[in-house]
């Protein structure tokens, strides 16, 4: 078996993530076989549902395979990175429109690319292992892959936390904040995988699902709605330095270690998407507009340097918190003309 296993079993069309050792991270090339699988399917009468699981206990998906988008883009090209990202929004969007029931087996960690690939379908399914989040800010880019849609859509202002901190949910908080459905032990996965398989019926997993224990974002959704409720970055931080204590000292020190470009312009995207007439399209382009810059204008490279790389912790941002000039995430943010996202292309 390759980095990927697609193939139709039963009436389902199946995707297996097969590189446990890498936590499944996604290469270009899995994004590209994803994406051709979803055409092929689309229309196929023997395929009635699409099922996404992967190998390995650790990890669903643990987010995009980073190293080589560092190496090129510290030799200058951007151009590697920008076709990347465009061909992994694409099959974003198409699965997020896919035709069919689509049933994703989200256990252990889901980050980033990991949350594009399962969080997008009809029946997201999650287990006591799993823990969700979209962590870009820590690496200098915005919550991309359609993630900034599903923060916009979140009860009250958990996307602009979730986004700015990288917080990670457990079943219960994914279930609350609208990134997973159904609640169902890891156990039954196996036989649950077999029936639908044989059926097709998604109303197996209605069946299987039990109700998921409390969840703690619910528990702190006023608290976190009443510090996140700012219109912009500053106004998020002169709340949570207004009411000191133990929680939202927490908070500061999260947010004091990720990039403060990169959360200044999650929180104007995630108000931009808010609301019942939100769109994938609108989510992925103000995303894409971000990361076509984020190389040459903002701290990516400087935050896979420090993450992944040479892995000392240690990001050297280009902007103290606290202290971005409005009009930077502006610019940041503004349409791509030429170059703008081609969703209707395939990859």
């Amino acid at each position: 078996m390759t980095d990927i296993h697609i193939r139709i079993d039963g009436c389902a069309g199946r995707i297996t993530l097969n590189r446990p050792a890498a936590l499944n991270a996604l290469t270009w090339e899995m994004c590209r076989r994803i994406d051709a699988a979803l055409i092929d399917w689309a229309d196929a009468p023997q395929v009635r549902l699409l099922m996404i699981d992967a190998v390995g206990e650790r990890a669903f998906c643990a987010g995009g395979d980073l190293t080589e988008m560092y190496r090129t883009g510290m030799a200058g090209d951007f151009d590697y990175g920008r076709r990347f990202w465009a061909d992994e929004y694409r099959m974003n969007r198409r699965l997020f429109q896919f035709p069919k029931p689509v049933v994703s087996f989200l256990q252990g960690h889901v980050l980033g690319g990991g949350v594009g690939v399962g969080c997008h379908g009809s029946h997201r399914i999650v287990c006591d292992t799993s823990r969700i989040a979209m962590p870009e800010c820590g690496v200098g880019l915005v919550p991309d892959v359609g993630g900034s849609y599903h923060l916009g859509q979140a009860p009250g202002r958990l996307g602009e936390y979730l986004g700015t901190t990288g917080a990670r949910m457990d079943a219960a908080d994914a279930i609350h904040a609208g990134f997973a459905d159904y609640y169902i032990p890891l156990d039954d996965w196996p036989e649950l995988t077999r029936a639908l398989c044989a059926a097709g019926g998604p109303g197996l997993i209605d069946a299987a699902a039990r109700p998921p224990p409390p969840s703690r974002l619910a528990q702190d959704q006023a608290r976190i709605d009443d510090h996140f409720d700012g219109e912009t970055l500053d106004d998020i931080l002169r709340s949570l330095q207004a009411k000191p204590g133990e929680d939202t000292a927490a908070i500061l020190d999260t947010l004091g270690r990720n990039a403060p470009l990169a959360m200044a312009a999650t929180v104007q995207i995630v108000h931009r998407i808010r609301g019942p007439g939100a769109t994938i399209e609108r989510a992925l382009d103000l995303e894409s507009r971000f990361t076509f810059r984020s190389m040459e204008q903002g701290d990516f490279l400087e935050g896979i340097r420090a993450a992944i790389i040479d892995k000392d912790r240690r990001p050297a941002w280009a902007h103290r918190l606290g202290e971005v000039d409005p009009m930077q995430v502006a610019r940041m943010l503004m349409p791509l003309g030429d170059g703008a996202l081609t969703l209707e292309e395939t990859t």
